[in-house]
């Protein structure tokens, strides 16, 4: 039985890290609060745990900027709006591969063609194909 690939939207997976950074940080602070018998070694927990939540600050606020600049559009599957980063992204609901780019259309669906020297060796590959 083949496993259908599930994507996810890049704005979704960079808020999920900086999520995942926050609890890093709590834990590394809960760490700080174990060891409280070692000064040194709880002050540096306590430090690196608040850089985590400090870095995942930076992180939420990046992905926010980024998000005013994405392209809103409305999923072809599910009907909902969803924001597109890139030429070719997931819807943020269902996880539907999307694109912007109608040379991209018929292609199947790879997040490396946000990358032009992916995306030009794939046009060229499907103008030989075509020949």
């Amino acid at each position: 039985m083949a496993d259908k690939l599930v994507y996810s939207s890049k704005i979704n997976k960079i808020r999920s890290f900086a999520l995942i950074l926050i609890f890093v940080g709590f834990a590394v602070m809960y760490g700080g609060i174990l060891s409280r018998k070692i000064e040194w070694l709880m002050l540096t927990l306590f430090l690196l745990g608040v850089m985590f939540i400090l870095l995942s600050c930076v992180v939420y606020f990046w992905i926010g900027m980024l998000s005013t600049k994405a392209v809103p559009i409305i999923c072809p599957s599910c009907e909902k709006p969803t924001k597109m980063l890139g030429r070719v992204d997931a819807c943020m609901h269902c996880k539907q591969p999307l694109t912007l780019d109608k040379d991209l259309e018929g292609f199947e669906f790879d997040e490396r063609y946000n990358k032009r020297k992916f995306r030009n060796e794939a046009k060229a590959t499907m103008k030989d194909d075509q020949q």
